[in-house]
């Protein structure tokens, strides 16, 4: 699948109607981030049960400040409108993919008690 393009109008849909969206937050003078960039894409036509999409910083300056995003390129891994993991630095493919399993593995149920324990409502999108 395709890498798709996130913008401020389609971020919360796409975020919100798949079960797991990988969003690499970068920019198209960051030279880690082109470097990674065939990283991204090559997982992305790995795992077709995942949505891998990119939001260009320069041009999303506000959804890139909504998340917080301090350094590129930036990793945010969404599941179920949870954020499961958010990191700045271009991975290298083996620690992509560990990451995806493992993101994979996690048991929803199990992280919406923690958050309900918390008292907080679900860190999403």
């Amino acid at each position: 699948m395709a890498t798709l393009e996130l913008n401020q109008e389609n971020f919360e849909q796409i975020v919100s109607d798949n079960d797991m969206v990988v969003v690499d937050f970068w920019a198209p003078w960051c030279a880690p981030c082109r470097s990674f960039a065939p990283t991204f894409e090559a997982a992305s036509e790995r795992h077709a049960d995942v949505v891998f999409a990119k939001v260009n910083t320069e041009e999303q300056q506000a959804l890139a400040a909504a998340f917080n995003i301090r350094s590129i390129p930036t990793l945010m891994f969404f599941r179920e409108r949870v954020i499961l993991y958010a990191e700045a630095g271009a991975l290298p493919p083996p620690m992509l993919e560990e990451v995806l399993k493992a993101a994979k593995a996690v048991d929803m149920d199990e992280v919406r008690r923690e958050i309900a324990a918390q008292g907080g409502d679900s860190p999403s999108a």
